[in-house]
């Protein structure tokens, strides 16, 4: 398989500025893969698909506000800083990505407020636009914490234009956002609202949760023609005991087991074992689902629609055959579903 195999023309009309006005009244495209048919229903609707017993697996990571604004000493320029990933408690050292990079070099300073309370300190270079910093701050890690959150705004995906806005802090997160640590939401969940959680409960269908920390991995461009030369960057992973054990239990029921979304598909990927069975996990995966790829737990899956020759419709290709979902991606953009982050939802079934 080719990068170029999941290239398609997706106007920009269709990538979605703002969410839906509510969560559960996306537009939602079911795909059975038996029969290769396509239904096109609202998300609510996805209530008719299961039945008791049938188990919906949730990431429950939770995004934090990781795009600050600095100024550079000396010159003031404004730079952005992306929190990535934190590398040490203790000495207040993270990963980060810089815009304008070239701007930002080993021993530069940035200030995040006006009277010098938050300072950073450049002290590696990690990629083209990564940087490692250290924050000076006088406080302690809880005030520190606080501090990160008062000065960041919601990380919206750059395609997005438009400004933050207010209603993004709590739109760009699921409602069942419970562990901090994610720099993307994972944007199946995006689409559950409170009302339709209790419609599924009330149909005797099962929860179980899982946390991968979206981090840029999942959104890196495949700059490879060869798929297995591409490298996934490493997201943070946890499965506990008592989710574990719901999971193999509906599977062993052969329940429809859901994965809603990508990031939690990779995490059951990466932590079933040969025989089906999914085991308590706290580690790191780096794993890039591509076709052929045989899926070990979820028999079905919510996504939303992604962006051509990314990770994310590579994935999708292999749970549901590739000529079938670049089918269904063609009449997408034809029905003019929204894609991407706040975009539409798809069930594939």
């Amino acid at each position: 398989m080719k990068t170029s195999d999941f290239n398609f023309d997706l106007p920009a009309e269709l990538l979605a500025e703002h969410p839906s006005e509510h969560r559960d009244e996306a537009r939602l495209m079911v795909l059975d893969r038996k029969t290769e048919t396509i239904e096109h229903k609202l998300f609510k609707d996805v209530v008719d698909y299961f039945d008791e017993g049938d188990l919906f697996i949730f990431n429950n990571t939770k995004v934090f506000p990781a795009r600050l604004y600095g100024n550079k000493e000396k010159t003031g320029a404004k730079i952005e800083v992306f929190l990535l990933r934190e590398l040490d408690k203790e000495t207040r050292v993270w990963d980060v990505l810089v815009d304008p990079a070239r701007k930002i070099r080993i021993g530069n300073k940035l200030f995040f407020t006006e009277d010098e309370s938050l300072v950073a300190e450049v002290i590696d270079n990690t990629t083209s636009r990564g940087r490692t910093l250290r924050f000076l701050f006088d406080g302690s890690y809880e005030e520190f914490r606080a501090k990160l959150k008062e000065l960041g705004e919601t990380p919206l995906p750059k395609y997005i234009k438009r400004d933050v806005e207010p209603e993004d802090a709590e739109r760009y997160q699921t409602i069942y956002a419970k562990v901090e640590g994610a720099v993307a939401a994972p944007t199946a969940g995006l689409h559950f609202s409170k009302h339709l959680m209790k419609r599924l409960e009330i149909k005797g269908i099962d929860f179980a949760e899982v946390t991968l920390h979206v981090g840029l991995g999942t959104f890196n461009p495949i700059e490879v023609e060869d798929l297995s030369k591409h490298k996934m960057e490493s997201e943070e992973i946890f499965i506990d005991e008592k989710n574990a054990q719901i999971i193999n239990n509906a599977v062993d029921a052969h329940k429809r087991v859901c994965a809603v979304g990508t990031t939690t598909m990779r995490t059951l990927e990466t932590s079933v074992s040969s025989n089906k069975k999914i085991s308590a996990f706290h580690g790191w995966t780096n794993k890039f689902i591509y076709p052929p790829h045989e899926f070990g737990v979820a028999n079905c899956m919510i996504t939303n629609f992604h962006t051509p020759k990314s990770t994310l419709i590579m994935m999708i290709a292999a749970f549901a055959g590739r000529d079938f979902i670049m089918h269904a991606y063609e009449e997408a953009v034809k029905e003019k579903y929204k894609f991407y982050s706040y975009g539409d939802a798809m069930l594939i079934l």
